[in-house]
């Protein structure tokens, strides 16, 4: 190590009290963290790329330091997709400070890992007063029985109004309309249990009756009066 001139002339003055850093929670604990095997927690971060064409969720579940569980899950851009699935494979077994520093192929997914980093150092986790934290593969209980990420594709013009594409519940094939022409409903496909059921060898047709489902006012005896196929009409 190099010192200045003006360093080496000074006298030495002892140093006095050392409290150590603060404690942060962690699992139902709190953590005086000074190394980076100290720091566990499962929490979920956003980032978005420079021309916020694109932006990742990303779910990490790291314990004593390194990442045991990662669940990427992006929208607006398809490239990203084939970036997620590189990330997903690079970030396991990574402590958060290789993680931090290594190119997750996507700056959407960089900048959603330097969010959460930002979250799990400090101890703001989702588990940060879960005893023992969330068990490997609680990410997975974010998507649900099928397995999907909850998306939502809404699209509207001033000319013609609002465009119901998909939501929580599947992908819209109908969008029902009132005597005001106002949406009151609409019908969906849950496509993660439409293919769990598909594998199964239910033939396509009895499969997609059985994962289609309403919501809202869409019969005429709760006031719809048509109904549109959003993709189409």
């Amino acid at each position: 190590m190099i010192y200045s001139k003006e360093v080496q002339e000074m006298c030495q003055v002892a140093k006095g009290p050392n409290h150590g850093p603060a404690p942060i929670p962690e699992e139902g604990k709190w953590v005086k963290a000074k190394e980076i095997a100290d720091i566990s927690g499962m929490t979920h971060g956003i980032g978005w790329c420079a021309p916020q064409q694109g932006a990742c969720k990303l779910s990490l579940n790291v314990k004593n330091g390194i990442i045991e569980e990662a669940l990427v899950e992006t929208i607006g851009c398809s490239g990203m997709t084939h970036s997620a699935a590189m990330a997903s494979e690079i970030l396991v077994g990574k402590t958060i400070l290789e993680a931090l520093n290594t190119d997750l192929v996507c700056d959407a997914i960089n900048t959603a890992m330097r969010e959460l980093f930002l979250q799990i150092v400090y101890g703001r986790t989702q588990s940060a007063f879960s005893e023992g934290g969330l068990a490997i593969g609680a990410g997975l209980e974010d998507l649900g029985k099928g397995l999907v990420s909850q998306t939502g594709t809404l699209f509207s013009t001033k000319a013609k109004g609002a465009r119901y594409l998909q939501l929580t519940e599947g992908y819209i094939t109908k969008q029902y309309l009132d005597a005001d022409n106002e949406t009151c409903g609409y019908e969906f496909v849950h496509m993660g249990k439409f293919m769990d059921a598909i594998k199964k060898g239910v033939p396509a047709d009895e499969a997609l009756k059985k994962v289609t489902g309403t919501y809202g006012r869409t019969t005429a005896e709760q006031g719809a009066v048509k109904f549109i196929d959003p993709r189409h009409e």
